[in-house]
């Protein structure tokens, strides 16, 4: 038998399909995830069912495996994941080609259902399909807040946090199999622990992480502005190992909109972490996502949006333009009055803002020299990246490769010679 996977949707779905190709393959299966060209007994697809563009390509995906279905290529077609989980009922009788329907937290289903059985052994023994030397560490599943533009809870449900034990033992099996950097990812990393130990334990996890000696960086994403885990910043600060790098989805600025999204926290407050990790640690590389068209959102909450941009001068940014989503209250409550093209205009200003200050910020760094993790090699240049970019979200440093073979997962010291938009260049020192 050989099963392909195919992932879509967010890195903790592709921690999903690694741990399901550990158990396949722990049991002979042959199997591949993400393959160029599907041909397999079984094909199982990890659907995103998070916004609708998303939404989109796990139904085209599904419908592509039907028609390789029909022309011979696969013999079975497993859909998995949140799409399924959120709409199983209206695909199953649209699509009678797919076989069998999973949803999330199904893998002892899927298993059985290839006549395999599951092996708890195996779980945090992951075969990862990130290059080998950076390794996706999920922490917890789910979430517990009650943002009004988010379907997650309804479809993950409730936060529920990995004990420290199990994420520490997949994390030194990670590292003896070749990992130098952990991307610790949760949908709320701020919230970790408080269901497991009635208290935040991220910084006694991280202390625990630190302790794996052949782990080089760890990095840290999606880290909820409220309730910011006490004395997170101070170990940062204190430990090189911890990246210094943040991913906070702040969403807005604006107390109204804070207000109408159900965030839980004020302007205030947003600008008392931004102040806190600034002023602990100065170089610190803050990535957050905003939504723009969200009810409410007139012309003076944007202006406050837009201002925040250009002071905060954050290095790392993503925006979404509002789409409303069932079972949500800014979806069900709230009339999406703005027009589609007003959203786009305004995340348009905002990515113009944004890439100005990348520019500036990133000219800034032309001259200095600072190590380098080295990802790929591509062309004429050897990629890699900074403690301060995060792998396939943010960006690349380009290391000439005239003089020397540089080998990938390795860290090297680089200087910054020149830079674009979104891209750094450098000479090996």
């Amino acid at each position: 038998m050989r099963v392909d996977i195919i992932n879509l949707g967010c890195s903790k779905n592709l921690v999903d399909s690694e741990k399901l190709m550990s158990q396949l393959l722990a049991q002979g299966i042959k199997t591949r995830l993400d393959p160029v060209r599907v041909n397999a007994d079984v094909l199982v697809i990890n659907t995103c069912g998070f916004i609708l563009d998303a939404k989109e390509e796990s139904i085209q995906t599904i419908l592509d495996a039907i028609d390789a279905k029909r022309n011979g290529r696969i013999r079975y077609i497993y859909a998995m994941g949140c799409l399924v989980q959120r709409y199983r009922n209206e695909l199953v009788p649209e699509m009678p080609e797919v076989d069998a329907w999973f949803g999330v937290e199904q893998m002892q289903d899927i298993l059985s259902s290839l006549k395999l059985i599951f092996n708890p052994e195996v779980l945090n023994q992951r075969r990862t399909s990130t290059p080998g030397h950076y390794s996706y560490l999920k922490i917890s599943e789910g979430c517990s807040r009650k943002c009004a533009f988010c379907a997650i809870p309804a479809i993950r449900g409730k936060h529920v946090s990995r004990k420290i034990e199990d994420i520490t033992e997949e994390a030194r099996y990670l590292a003896e199999h070749g990992t130098k950097e952990l991307l610790l990812i949760a949908q709320d990393l701020s919230y970790y622990g408080r269901d497991l130990y009635r208290e935040s334990r991220i910084v006694p996890l991280l202390k625990k992480l630190l302790e794996i000696n052949k782990i080089r960086w760890i990095r840290l994403h999606y880290a909820y502005p409220e309730g910011f885990p006490e004395g997170l910043i101070d170990l940062m600060a204190q430990e090189p190992a911890i990246c210094n790098y943040l991913d906070i989805p702040f969403q807005h600025i604006s107390d109204n909109m804070l207000k109408m999204m159900n965030r839980g926290y004020t302007s205030e407050d947003t600008y008392k972490i931004i102040d806190n990790i600034r002023s602990k640690i100065p170089d610190a590389a803050l990535r957050t996502s905003l939504i723009v068209g969200h009810p409410g959102e007139g012309e003076k909450e944007f202006e406050e949006l837009v201002e925040f941009v250009r002071t905060t001068r954050f290095e790392r940014l993503g925006v979404f333009t509002f789409s409303p989503e069932e079972g949500t209250r800014s979806g069900d409550l709230y009339a999406d009055e703005i027009p589609e093209e007003v959203k786009q205009e305004r995340y348009n200003v905002i990515m113009e803002i944004q890439k100005e200050i990348s520019s500036e910020i990133n000219a800034a760094r032309v001259g200095k020299v600072e190590e380098v993790l080295i990802d790929r090699k591509e062309g004429d240049y050897f990629v890699g990246r900074t403690q301060y970019d995060s792998p396939e979200v943010d960006q690349e440093i380009l290391v000439t490769s005239a003089e020397k073979h540089l080998k990938t997962g390795s860290f090297y010291r680089v200087k910054i010679t020149d830079s674009d938009d979104y891209d750094l260049y450098g000479d090996l020192v």
